[in-house]
């Protein structure tokens, strides 16, 4: 049992790594693009990018409740049930706040011709990037609080 619990750590570090990392550099991606074709090749990396980032942040979540579920006093740690939560937290930003507030930017790339950035593809992205960079204040808090384990 503690052999199947190691493998859960190690499998829950490497998902960390698979699923957290590229998503704290998709804004940085899509940021230092100077002309549209640019932007609309970020947006593409990001897309292939997410798809690491779910299936990490997937693995994420089920090892860590695996984990609890082996040792469940885990469930009355102030860090883990914390941790939990803002997981959550971070994976419902995604269709509720994220996703719509992409879909207009989609929608402009696919719409748009020209090299020059526009005006409203600037002020979309702005609001986009803010809350993208708020989850990854969260999921920063998060590691935190798993290397941590303060309360």
């Amino acid at each position: 049992m503690i052999y199947f619990y190691k493998l859960l750590v190690i499998i829950h570090i490497f998902s960390a790594i698979m699923g957290m990392g590229p998503g704290f550099i998709l804004t940085r991606i899509v940021k230092s693009a100077d002309t549209m074709t640019k932007v609309k090749h970020a947006f593409a990396i990001r897309r292939d990018l997410h798809i690491l980032v779910m299936i990490g942040g997937t693995l994420l979540l089920l090892t860590g409740l695996l984990m609890g579920a082996l040792h469940p006093y885990l469930f009355r740690m102030g860090w883990y049930v914390t941790s939990i939560v803002l997981f959550f937290v971070g994976l419902a930003m995604g269709p509720l706040v994220l996703s719509p507030r992409s879909k207009p930017i989609k929608a402009l790339l696919e719409s748009y011709d020209g090299e020059e950035i526009p005006d409203e593809y600037i002020k979309l992205s702005k609001e986009l990037f803010r809350y993208e960079r708020l989850e990854n204040f969260i999921f920063i808090l998060i590691i935190a609080l798993m290397v941590l384990k303060p309360f």
